[in-house]
């Protein structure tokens, strides 16, 4: 008997290493639960990305701060821009309305005198011709003044009708007269230089010879 047990103890001794029995099925699933999916490669990018530093802070802070001091500059710069327009119109429409007073009392300043000519008259006592003689002069006086101004009067009795200077009031028969010529002066017009203040009014002739030839 004792012999026998020490062959079956030699034989456990002599038998190989057996392996470790293999985890389970359900083990390995549950450590890859526990474990977690997989992180995608796309998304590790996110974790890759550093923060900026502190230098790289200051330095987009510095240009965020100068960007905002050119555009106050530039806001501050149009409004001033907008006001020296304003005040530069008003100056200007100042100047015109000046310029027109001036003008204006000029011409006023010279038709003074014909004014006072015609008081004179209006006070006067003397007989009807008297009366008409100095209603001619003051006439003259006139013409004389608008003839400084430059203003003339439109030619008008013995001239062909021109319907860029004359306003036609109607025909009268002349055969003393060509066709289509001013025969009467109804109300003298008037140009400075070469532009038309007023159209004169005539009366056109019509000649019965000329018409019936």
């Amino acid at each position: 008997m004792p012999q026998q047990e020490a062959e079956v103890t030699s034989q456990q001794f002599d038998q190989p290493a057996t392996a470790e029995p293999e985890t389970p099925e359900v083990e390995v699933q549950q450590s890859a639960a526990q474990t977690g999916p997989e992180l995608d490669p796309g998304n590790q990018n996110i974790f890759n990305q550093a923060a900026p530093s502190q230098a790289e802070f200051d330095e987009l802070k510095a240009a965020y701060d100068q960007l905002k001091t050119e555009r106050d500059q530039l806001v501050d710069r149009v409004a001033r821009l907008q006001a020296e327009f304003e005040n530069a119109r008003k100056r200007a429409e100042r100047e015109r309305q000046d310029f027109r007073d001036f003008a204006t009392g000029s011409v006023i300043e010279q038709f003074l005198p014909v004014l006072d000519n015609f008081e004179l008259a209006l006070k006067s006592s003397g007989s009807a011709e008297q009366l008409r003689s100095g209603v001619e002069l003051i006439v003259k006086q006139m013409e004389d003044v608008l003839r400084q101004l430059q203003v003339i009067p439109v030619p008008t009795i013995g001239q062909e009708f021109d319907p860029r200077h004359h306003e036609a009031l109607g025909s009268i028969e002349r055969d003393d007269l060509p066709d289509q010529h001013i025969a009467e002066e109804i109300r003298r017009g008037y140009k400075i230089r070469e532009r038309l203040l007023r159209p004169a009014l005539v009366r056109v002739a019509s000649n019965p010879k000329q018409t019936s030839e």
